[in-house]
């Protein structure tokens, strides 16, 4: 978390470019933290319902089935620049991928640090609320991949 990972280190992650529209609304287990938190990823696409549908539920397990974990939402979009949008388009949706992949590598590279703050913050608010379903839309991100100072 204290460098920009090379292309080929991006390359070696377990599920780059391994999704695609049919993996849409599922929710995958991705593994534990370094604080023993279970890790999911949930690929939502341009659905703007899904969330609050997901918030709902698990606030309805907790209201009236007794379910007592924590659960944040993070939302990691506002790191996701340009070309990983147009990279994704490109390898996923048309399997062109000597023009996709490069794309996806060079944003991935380009909002590595953004993720990695992301990700700190999202833990820094998860250790401090009391609640127990925490959305964060994580807007300190601009829609160009670039942190607010």
């Amino acid at each position: 978390d204290n460098r920009i990972p090379t292309r080929e280190e991006i390359l070696k992650i377990q599920y780059f470019n391994t999704l695609g529209y049919k993996d849409m609304g599922k929710i995958l287990y991705r593994g534990t933290d370094d604080e023993g938190n279970k890790v999911f990823t949930l690929g939502r696409g341009t659905s703007k319902v899904l969330v609050p549908c997901i918030e709902n539920f698990i606030r309805v397990l907790h209201d009236e089935c007794g379910f007592n974990d924590k659960i944040v939402l993070s939302n990691m979009s506002p790191c996701v620049p340009v070309p990983m949008t147009f990279g994704g388009f490109f390898s996923r949706g048309l399997h062109i991928d000597f023009i996709g992949v490069p794309l996806l590598v060079i944003g991935a590279r380009k909002t590595f640090m953004n993720i990695v703050k992301v990700v700190n913050s999202t833990k820094e608010a998860a250790k401090n609320s009391k609640e127990p379903v925490l959305v964060l839309m994580n807007s300190q991100v601009k829609s160009k991949g670039q942190l607010d100072s």
